[in-house]
Formats: C-alpha cells, sequence, structure tokens
C-alpha cells in the first residue's frame, strides 16, 4: 500500500528521539539475532570479498562505523575524526557543481536547469515523499530493520504507511577544512518525524569509478564498515536524469560492503544483485518529481516517488492558507 510523507528542513543540531530500549527475554533475542546478522554479514565480506590496498584504490575511500550506533551523531564524530567543522547553509547541494557529473557520454547541459538546481541546492527544496514496499520485501525489510536497522539507528526504511504517517525530516550537512574552508564531505540527513528513527544518513560526493567513462554518485552509508553506492549518471532525451548503480561488476558502478582490512587495506565485497534507479523528471504540471527503486536479483523491494518543491512556494502557499484560516467566517 503506498504511502505519503511530508519532508521539512530541521536546523542543524536538531535532536532525535531516542530510539525505544526495553528489556527481558525478547530484546536480548532481537540483539542476539541482530548482532548474529551484522557479524555474518561482516565474515561473508572477509571471505567472498577481495582485499583492496587503500592506495590503488582512492575511489573506495569512506568512512567505516563502528559496531553500535552510528544515528544522528555519525556527522559529529566524522568531523572530529578528520578536524572538520559542520554547517548547514540554508541553500547547501549534494553536489556542488552538477557540471562536476560531465564526461563523454554524458552532457549536464541536457538535463533540464530544474533538475540542475535542486542537486546544487536541495536544502531550498521540501519534498513529499510516498513509499510502496514489494510483498515478497516486506521479509527482506523487516529482517533488515527489526534486527539490524534500529541497533544502529541507519537505514530504517519504512515498512508500515503509518510510520511516515507524520513525515519525514531532511538536513543538508557540510563537513569544511575550517582552514581552508574547502567541503570535504556533504551529508544528507533524514529521519522519521513519528519516531525520530534515521532512514539516511548519508555522505555525498562525485568520484571517478575506474570502469565508468564518466564521473558518478557517491552515496556512503557509515554502518558496521561502510556500504557504498556508485551510481552513473544518464542523460534521457526529454531533459530528465537518471542515476543508475547497475554495474557488471567489481570496478563499476554498483553497490560494495567495505570493511576495514587493516591499516593499508580494506575488504570489499561487489553486490552485483543489489540495485538501485533514479528518474528525475519534470512532469506536466511543471513540479519536480523523483521514481526510486532498490531491487534484489531482480526483484523489486521498495518503490519510493518524491515530489520536490521550492520553499519559496510553500511559504508562499502556508501564507495563502494562513489568511484564509484567519479571516473572519460569516455566521
Amino acid at each position: 500500500m503506498a504511502s505519503k510523507s511530508n519532508v521539512s528542513h530541521p536546523s542543524t543540531g536538531t535532536p532525535a528521539a531516542p530510539l525505544a530500549s526495553g528489556g527481558g527475554l525478547f530484546t536480548f533475542a532481537r540483539n542476539a539475532i541482530g548482532f548474529c546478522l551484522e557479524w555474518f554479514i561482516e565474515l561473508l565480506v572477509r571471505v567472498t570479498g577481495r582485499r583492496v590496498r587503500k592506495s590503488e584504490a582512492p575511489w573506495l575511500g569512506c568512512f567505516l562505523g563502528k559496531p553500535g550506533l552510528i544515528g544522528t551523531g555519525i556527522y559529529e564524530r566524522i568531523a572530529a575524526e578528520s578536524r572538520l567543522r559542520i554547517r548547514a547553509p540554508k541553500d547547501a547541494g549534494l553536489i556542488s557543481d552538477f557540471c562536476a557529473l560531465g564526461g563523454p557520454s554524458f552532457d549536464p547541459y541536457k538535463v533540464r536547469p530544474e533538475i540542475r538546481d535542486f542537486y546544487e541546492h536541495a536544502a531550498k527544496y521540501q519534498l513529499e515523499v510516498w513509499t510502496e514496499v514489494s510483498f515478497p520485501g516486506r521479509f527482506f525489510l523487516w529482517l533488515l530493520v527489526e534486527f539490524i536497522s534500529r541497533r544502529m539507528d541507519q537505514l530504517n526504511f519504512p515498512i508500515s504507511s503509518l510510520e511516515v504517517a507524520k513525515g519525514m525530516s531532511s538536513e543538508v550537512i557540510q563537513l569544511y577544512d575550517p582552514n581552508s574552508g574547502t567541503i570535504e564531505a556533504t551529508g544528507w540527513l533524514r529521519r522519521l518525524k513519528s519516531s525520530g528513527n534515521v532512514i539516511y544518513a548519508g555522505i555525498y560526493s562525485v568520484v571517478r569509478v575506474p570502469g565508468e567513462e564518466n564521473p558518478c554518485v557517491k552515496v556512503t552509508f557509515p554502518c558496521r564498515g561502510s556500504a557504498n553506492v556508485y551510481l552513473r549518471p544518464v542523460a534521457h532525451a526529454d531533459g530528465s536524469f537518471g542515476l543508475d548503480s547497475s554495474g557488471s561488476g567489481f570496478g563499476r558502478s554498483g553497490f560494495y560492503r567495505i570493511v576495514d582490512g587493516g591499516p593499508d587495506h580494506w575488504c570489499v565485497r561487489n553486490f552485483t544483485t543489489l540495485h538501485e534507479l533514479f528518474h528525475v523528471y519534470v512532469d506536466p504540471e511543471g513540479v519536480l518529481r523523483v521514481d526510486h527503486t532498490v531491487s534484489f536479483m531482480g526483484l523489486t523491494i521498495i518503490r519510493l516517488h518524491y515530489k520536490m518543491i521550492p520553499l519559496v512556494e510553500v511559504g508562499v502557499r502556508d501564507s495563502v492558507l494562513g489568511s484564509r484560516t484567519s479571516a473572519p467566517q460569516p455566521v
């Protein structure tokens, strides 16, 4: 069943609602199962992945989360360890310059300007969100969220429409060098308003991937290690924009799970069966929208649909509604 939520933009440092905690046998069993699943995933990466020297694959570079809570404090921890500072400008973007994605087969200027503006100034937009989870995908998401995501407060995908009924918060965060002012990383934090649980605490950048002819959008999700998604850009004939992670092998776009392999190495597993696809477009009424699909082994797990509204328009709409409600009503 599809669900809808409104996304607003809280100020930096808005506290998240604490995760539910409790005692008893059920809580112990849930934590034990979650620990075993996390340990199994890490073991799978170490055993079936490849050992990569950090100096030979800078495109894989990322912040590795530690076992336990990730949550809203991940950006502060990254800043502290990397000697960076945090700010959240009202016009911050996920990509500072959309043209950085340009390459032999991708021309940024073929993408509609409304789409480019969103990526360069995402903080200036409010989003309305609909989600739909496929029937077979519900078990997969329930297993992930119930036993892993809630323990680390990261990737808490909404399974029930009630979870997003109160909306979703959104904040674009910049981590910058205090000496040079250079932006070293950009975070996009999104949380469920109903619980404060983190859906996405991601880090966005543009990188060169060895097997792709164009630069890719790189999204990193710190967890027990890191989950890196590399998305290749696509300019469609109608001016819409696509991001596709369906690479065919290591060194291409795709989903990469990374854990620490020592001072000079990472252990990396490329999961070619897990894909994400974004289609960003302007509808016939001039509204900016995104279709986002996550699939595993060809099976659609979850679909999300976003409607992006400039905050200026939201302010005008709220002012109009306010004037209507404040006007005297006839008896």
